[in-house]
């Protein structure tokens, strides 16, 4: 394991990747198990953050901070400095899952962070554990080594072409992310062919994409919703309650009283 981190992280340049990466999955953790002891008013735990006047400073804020200074930091310090540079890249990753565990609250403007609205911060989490771990690994978004290799040798004219490339699968990644398919869009940067699948399917029934075009008053859009609302509630919201069993478990019970 020792010769496979060695090769795999630290000899490519990844080690502050991958701190960012450790310190995102301590980060949430670290704060989860805060919330949910504050919550269950267990008495030896500080609890909130309250200067008073009746002022509670949410994590989203010592997120922020952190964030500030690990980025602002980590400009300053020479590429050399490997240790340095992982150690702010950990700092970082504190902050963001700081930020990222209040998602919905910076979303919505209101704090949702145990209702139901409050699942989004969770799903930010995972999407963000996923993404950076396929970086870690040295996955990159499908085809971007060689397109750039071949765009420098071609000149302007390849750049060009690079671009056109690059903006047809971006356009492709946003409309599957529109028609509410947020984990396909996602691992499509990393496998291209869900893009194509999931623009060319139908949307769910509660995206952007479904508003927009399957409340018309037209047979063929009423019948797209009918199909879009089937599968959801048929295929879908299995897979969402294991979804959310699992979130649960980690981030504590959403809608639901504090423990006394």
């Amino acid at each position: 394991m020792s010769d496979w981190f060695h090769r795999t992280v630290v000899e490519t340049g990844r080690l502050p990747l991958f701190c960012f990466f450790a310190g995102v999955i301590f980060g949430f953790v670290f704060i989860r198990c805060s919330v949910r002891m504050i919550r269950a008013q267990v008495k030896w735990w500080p609890g909130n953050v309250t200067p008073g006047g009746g002022l509670h400073i949410h994590h989203v804020v010592f997120g922020v901070v952190f964030m500030l200074v690990a980025g602002v930091a980590a400009l300053v310090v020479p590429d050399e400095y490997v240790f340095w540079r992982s150690v702010l890249a950990a700092l970082f990753g504190i902050g963001s899952a700081l930020v990222l565990d209040e998602f919905a609250l910076i979303l919505h403007l209101e704090d949702v962070y145990w209702s139901e609205k409050g699942r989004t911060s969770i799903d930010a989490v995972f999407v963000a554990v996923a993404v950076t771990g396929l970086l870690v690994l040295g996955i990159r978004p499908a085809g971007i080594d060689s397109l750039m290799l071949r765009a420098a040798a071609a000149g302007g004219v390849g750049w060009v072409i690079a671009g056109a490339i690059a903006s047809t699968h971006l356009g492709l990644v946003l409309l599957t992310l529109v028609k509410g398919k947020i984990w396909t869009g996602l691992i499509g940067l990393f496998i291209p062919v869900l893009l194509i699948v999931g623009a060319i399917r139908l949307a769910r029934p509660h995206s952007p994409w479904a508003r927009w075009r399957y409340l018309r008053p037209t047979p063929r859009a009423q019948a797209k919703l009918a199909r879009s609302t089937w599968r959801e509630t048929q295929l879908r919201r299995p897979a969402i309650k294991a979804k959310i069993w699992f979130q649960e478990l980690l981030a504590g019970h959403h809608d639901a009283p504090p423990q006394r």
